[in-house]
């Protein structure tokens, strides 16, 4: 007969951080909260480059946009685990036998490490021009265009809001331009009101328009993900 435990064994698994001098109480927090998120230690377990590899997963397993042979746009793909996602799943390496091969295309203001399968670039999508450039690199239009960008955080919870929003609109905007017919936008936005526009932006040019909180986005936070599938051209 299994003995019985008091549970004491599994509470005491979580790391606690101690304050240390000089560290702000709210960065303590967060430094035990990434210790203790089972999606941090799966993103290292399976060599993602962050725990956000976890939501373009989820969405995409609902959604089903990131198929064999699809082109794929990343904005503001830093540190890349969207990308790595996208390079398994459109097949770009060739590893699926009888299953056409993709193309996966990251942007970045900064430089981002090599993914393998990616083509990286350094890249401002809000240039004049950016548009061609994408199209270019791809060899014509995209699939999909999706972006996990949010903006420097001001402290100030409404203007981080419409600055992520904002970012978002003009996300949207390149998309209508390098996207196929047919073809997906995900983006994420935060909840809030002030994205009403966006939504009608994208209804007028999209036949589906869905918002999801997919289970890796943390409880606590504020964001979700707009997927607009079926854009009319």
């Amino acid at each position: 007969m299994a003995k019985k435990t008091s549970g004491r064994g599994e509470r005491d698994l979580r790391v606690k951080v101690k304050t240390a001098r000089g560290r702000k109480l709210s960065s303590t927090r967060w430094l035990e909260r990434q210790l203790n998120d089972p999606y941090v230690k799966r993103a290292q377990a399976e060599g993602y480059r962050g725990r956000a590899a976890f939501k373009i997963l989820e969405l995409d397993d609902k959604f089903r946009f990131l198929v064999p042979g699809a082109r794929v746009v990343d904005l503001g793909c830093a540190p890349g685990g969207w990308c790595q996602v996208a390079v398994k799943r459109v097949n770009a390496l060739g590893e699926k036998s009888g299953k056409a091969v993709g193309t996966v295309l990251g942007v970045d203001l900064q430089e981002v490490e090599p993914i393998p399968g990616a083509e990286i670039h350094q890249l401002d999508f809000m240039e004049d021009g950016a548009d061609d450039k994408v199209k270019d690199w791809l060899g014509g239009p995209a699939d999909v265009v999706m972006s996990d960008m949010a903006a420097s955080a001001s402290g100030h919870k409404q203007t981080d809001h419409l600055r992520i929003v904002a970012l978002c609109e003009a996300a949207a905007e390149l998309a209508f331009d390098v996207l196929e017919p047919g073809g997906t936008f995900v983006a994420k936005v935060l909840a809030g009101g002030a994205e009403g526009s966006l939504q009608t932006l994208l209804k007028q040019r999209f036949d589906k328009v869905a918002n999801v909180k997919p289970p890796a986005s943390r409880s606590d936070s504020s964001e979700k993900f707009v997927v607009a599938t079926g854009f009319r051209g």
